[in-house]
Parts: C-alpha cells; sequence; structure tokens
C-alpha cells in the first residue's frame, strides 16, 4: 500500500508542523487572549464584589434611615395624641363655661318668670278676693236681701280662703 509507505516519509514533517502550529496558538493565546480574558474576570469580580458592598451599605442605612423614620414616626405620633387630648380638654372645658354661663343665665330667666309668676298670682288673688267679696255680697243681697258691709264681705272671703 503505497498510502501507508509515503507515511514514514511525511510523518515527521507533519508532526514538526503540528507542533508549530500549537505552539503558535498557544503562545498567542495563552500571551495575549487569556490575560485579558483574566484581567476582565478579575474585574468583573472586583466590580461584583464592589457592587456588593455597596449594596450591603446602602441595606444598613436605608435600615437607620427605617429605624429614624419608625423613631420620628413614634414621637410624632406621641405629639399628635398630646395635641388632640390638649384639643378635647379644650373643648370640654369651654362646653362646660358654656354650659355654666347658659346655666346662670336659665336660672335668672326662670327666677324672673318665678317672679313674674309669684307677682300675677298675687294680683289674681287680689282682684279673685275683690270680686269674691263683691259676689259674696251681692248674693247675700238677693237671697237674704241683706246688705253687708264691703269690709266684712272682704273679711269673710278672707276666711275661707286662706283660712
Amino acid at each position: 500500500m503505497p498510502q501507508i509507505a509515503q507515511l514514514s516519509d511525511t510523518y515527521a514533517s507533519q508532526v514538526f508542523w503540528l507542533l508549530v502550529f500549537f505552539g503558535f496558538i498557544f503562545f498567542v493565546i495563552g500571551n495575549g487572549m487569556l490575560p485579558r480574558v483574566m484581567a476582565t474576570v478579575e474585574a468583573r469580580d472586583g466590580q461584583i464584589a464592589a457592587d456588593l458592598a455597596a449594596a450591603e451599605a446602602a441595606r444598613r442605612a436605608a435600615d437607620e434611615s427605617e429605624a429614624a423614620w419608625a423613631t420620628q414616626s413614634a414621637s410624632q405620633r406621641a405629639e399628635a395624641q398630646a395635641l388632640i387630648a390638649k384639643a378635647k380638654a379644650d373643648a370640654t372645658h369651654a362646653a362646660e363655661t358654656q354650659l355654666a354661663e347658659a346655666a346662670k343665665v336659665t336660672d335668672t330667666l326662670i327666677a324672673h318668670a318665678d317672679a313674674r309668676i309669684a307677682a300675677a298670682r298675687t294680683a289674681a288673688l287680689g282682684e279673685l278676693e275683690a270680686v269674691a267679696s263683691a259676689a259674696a255680697g251681692d248674693i247675700t243681697a238677693r237671697l237674704a236681701g241683706l246688705t253687708v258691709d264691703a269690709g266684712a264681705a272682704r273679711a269673710a272671703v278672707m276666711e275661707v280662703l286662706h283660712g
């Protein structure tokens, strides 16, 4: 077989060019491309580490900010509750004051009304006594035919009404 016979003649040449080609590729990739790839990987690892550190710092800052906000919110809530309690107390005091003033006005009006009623009652009793005295005198004159003195009729009516 002639192909096998040629193999020994070209074998050394093929091995030589194989070693040259792979050596060239090794040096080109190993010295040219591999350092760039490794630098990119290291830069990426550095960037990831920096991003993680920044994220952790941002998380700590957010936690601190949240704690400060919660404290501020609690103090503002307490202030609002105090203001509400003060407003309620002021409103209650104002309402009590208005009620007391209204009660005074009402008591004054009632006292005046009681005085007017008492005066009207006294006047009505006086008129009733006068009318009853006149009626008693007229009734005695008609029924008994006697004339009764106005003073005596008044005294009799007073005795019956008050007595």
